[in-house]
């Protein structure tokens, strides 16, 4: 479906109608999209499926992909998260994985961000330095 210019334009109005301290506050995306659900503006999917892509990317810069080598023990966990809540704020969601193939070290993913300290990150940035 492609999405117009004036409901991408009513899809990011209406997403930051909906934030409260630069924070996404569900209670008001709810209402938000009853409403629109009910009045049927013109074009009314389209917003909806814009505002859904902007909400997913937002829960996507919110999210925390810890990978490491071995599991983690809860002090290794606890520090993790107090650094990433400092940095990136109090809301974040966290995913813990082992892998294997790093082994050892970490690597992070906060959204976009990646912080690579793995050892096999550091073997893969020396090969390619040769």
């Amino acid at each position: 479906m492609k999405i117009t210019k004036l409901a991408n334009t009513a899809a990011r109005r209406i997403f930051r109608l909906c934030q409260s301290d630069g924070r996404l506050d569900e209670a008001k995306l709810s209402i938000a999209v009853r409403r629109i659900a009910e009045s049927k503006p013109r074009d009314y999917r389209g917003i909806l499926s814009a505002l859904k892509r902007l909400v997913r990317l937002e829960l996507e810069r919110r999210r925390v992909v810890v990978e490491s080598a071995a599991e983690l023990d809860q002090a290794s966990r606890d520090r993790v998260i107090s650094g990433l809540v400092a940095k990136y704020g109090n809301d974040l969601s966290f995913e813990y994985r082992v892998t294997p193939d790093l082994l050892g070290g970490l690597k992070i993913r906060v959204g976009n961000d990646v912080f690579d300290g793995s050892v096999k990150g550091r073997l893969d940035r020396l090969a390619q330095a040769f």
